[in-house]
């Protein structure tokens, strides 16, 4: 067992127990460790320390004032590690990286270092002041003294396309800051050697571009012999440059280290989010990445989903619903009571939808309750809860704890169980409006599953104010619009009939710059909405089949997915290939 710092000062003389005393008193005081307040109080230098220290663990003592490092070896620490576990990267002589530190009992750091360079690292050891001069000195914009929140500049980085990026990324959490801007003359220019960029570069730029493409995942995919970055634009995953292999590790280390994650955990799966703030033309945005790690055969696949507050359009006229559909929908919402369901498959807007209910009910005098998995955006004048099935707050959970605060309006994220199915359905049916989102194809659907669940159809009939089932497809770029002439029967075998076909005229998009290419920019909701009339109720309490509901609900004027799809295509939003392909 290693003798203690203060002993080991008191055994060799270097102070006297009065010094020692009153050393403590001031590291009591102020923190720190001990032997840098000795250096401030003038009893020891900063080579005492350091000398005492290398007999305290047994390894090398380095004064680092004496040294001037490479800035390759530098390179090779991101400085939030460094900053974060105080070390110094002295030198590499094949895969041995000598590190500075003041700790070197410290397995933790010397493990998250090893894994991070993927070398051999042996430790010596310098005192604390002389660590913090040195991370100063070294990388920048770290301020000495101070180990948290330290910004550290690095070139503006370019995008995967290799394009240069027109705006600022700082990543902000409780660790570290890093800030995407302009270089000066003076500073080194952030590449390793051969001018190729960094990791902390790539993953900047990669998160930068994602954000000013409209995206709304980011994909990072390891294989043997290459690395796969995608990008979700507008629905469909888009594959954009890729960065070198020798890089494929350590990008997933350099967002694990962001987002909070065990960089040495790499057999299980891990949840992080990571926050960013966007600075574009002088106006600054925040936005959220919801970070997810998966093991596959040849490295962790990373998929960052991005949550930008300015994307939610908390406006129900602006989703896409036709005047009848948002009539139906909005005097569900308007009820005291009742159940209203969103469905769908993930990824089709259903969050975006009961915000948008939400912030059109939500009043002053209202009582909003929210249990989300995860909580996506926060919103002003709503209670929202975070599931955490580790400790027991599950859906079900925070759905009876909902009913002791005096709720007028209950948003459950997703219903998944029956236990969670039969607690809404209750809460619904005892004065409450409760909102939720259910997986099924279609509204009449949506029964059925309800019924599966073991909520008995009685239940379901007498709870539901209506089923909203909704699929996004991509809107045609305003910039590159033009008409096209389809064949009939095309546009028959779609719905039309025969009579609507003689004038209509769809749009394409051609592709410009402004999308991309793609000729879509933007996306926009089908919607099937079914309210729940005395005729359904009846049928739902008889547990009538589905496509008998179906059929009463389009005899009561339903318009189908697929017609609201032809609906959007009269009104020349969408193409008749996105109907095609949402719709059934």
């Amino acid at each position: 067992m290693a003798v203690r710092f203060s002993e080991l000062l008191l055994r060799e003389q270097r102070i006297t127990p009065a010094q020692l005393e009153v050393a403590l008193g001031h590291q009591r005081a102020s923190g720190g460790r001990l032997g840098a307040t000795l250096v401030r109080l003038g009893l020891l230098s900063d080579e005492d320390v350091a000398l005492v220290l290398s007999r305290q663990y047994g390894v090398p003592a380095v004064q680092l004032s004496d040294l001037e490092i490479d800035p390759a070896v530098i390179r090779l620490i991101p400085v939030e590690a460094a900053v974060k576990h105080e070390v110094v990267p002295v030198a590499r002589q094949g895969a041995t990286l000598t590190l500075a530190m003041t700790d070197p009992a410290n397995v933790g750091a010397l493990d998250d270092i090893a894994f991070i360079t993927g070398l051999h690292v042996e430790p010596v050891v310098a005192s604390d002041a002389a660590l913090q001069q040195a991370i100063g000195k070294y990388y920048r914009h770290a301020v000495p003294g101070a180990v948290r929140a330290r910004p550290v500049t690095q070139p503006r980085p370019r995008g995967p396309a290799g394009t240069s990026e027109t705006a600022d990324l700082e990543v902000v959490d409780d660790v570290e800051t890093v800030v995407s801007e302009e270089k000066s003359e003076e500073e080194n220019d952030g590449t390793e050697d051969g001018g190729e960029p960094t990791v902390i570069q790539l993953v900047n730029a990669l998160m930068l571009s994602a954000i000013q493409r409209g995206a709304s995942d980011i994909h990072v995919e390891p294989y043997e012999k290459d690395v796969r970055v995608r990008y979700r634009v507008d629905g469909v995953l888009r594959p954009v440059p890729a960065p070198p292999l020798k890089y494929r590790d350590a990008i997933t280390s350099r967002i694990k280290i962001l987002a909070h994650l065990d960089i040495a955990e790499k057999r299980l799966p891990q949840d992080g989010r990571i926050k960013a703030r966007f600075n574009d033309r002088g106006r600054t945005r925040d936005v959220d990445f919801r970070v997810s790690c998966l093991p596959t055969l040849f490295g962790e696949k990373v998929v960052l989903r991005l949550l930008d507050p300015e994307t939610l359009r908390l406006d129900l006229t602006a989703l896409g619903f036709e005047t009848l559909a948002l009539e139906r929908f909005q005097r569900a919402i308007r009820r005291p009571w009742g159940l209203v369901l969103v469905t769908g498959p993930t990824g089709s807007g259903k969050t975006s939808t009961l915000y948008s209910a939400l912030a059109h009910i939500n009043q002053p005098g209202v009582n909003v309750l929210t249990v989300e998995d995860p909580v996506e955006f926060n919103l002003p004048g709503i209670n929202q809860v975070q599931v955490r099935d580790q400790i027991g707050l599950t859906f079900a959970a925070a759905l009876r704890a909902f009913l002791r605060q005096d709720p007028n309006v209950i948003l459950v994220g997703e219903i998944r169980d029956a236990e969670t199915a039969s607690i809404a359905v209750k809460a619904a049916l005892t004065g409450h409006l409760v909102l939720s989102t259910l997986h099924a194809n279609d509204a009449a659907t949506t029964v059925n599953r309800l019924v599966n669940m073991g909520v008995e159809p009685y239940l379901v009939a007498g709870s539901v104010n209506v089923l909203c089932a909704q699929r996004l497809v991509r809107r045609v770029c305003k910039s590159c619009k033009t008409a096209r002439q389809v064949p009939a029967e095309t546009l028959v075998q779609i719905g039309f009939r025969e009579d609507e076909t003689a004038g209509l005229r769809t749009v394409v998009g051609r592709g410009c710059q402004h999308c991309g290419g793609t000729g879509y920019r933007g996306r926009i909701g089908v919607f099937e909405v079914m309210e729940m009339s005395e005729s359904l109720r009846d049928l739902v309490r008889s547990n009538a089949p589905v496509p008998e509901i179906r059929k009463q609900a389009a005899a009561e004027g339903m318009p189908s997915l697929r017609e609201s799809g032809r609906q959007k295509l009269r009104d020349g939003v969408t193409t008749i290939e996105e109907v095609m392909r949402e719709t059934v």
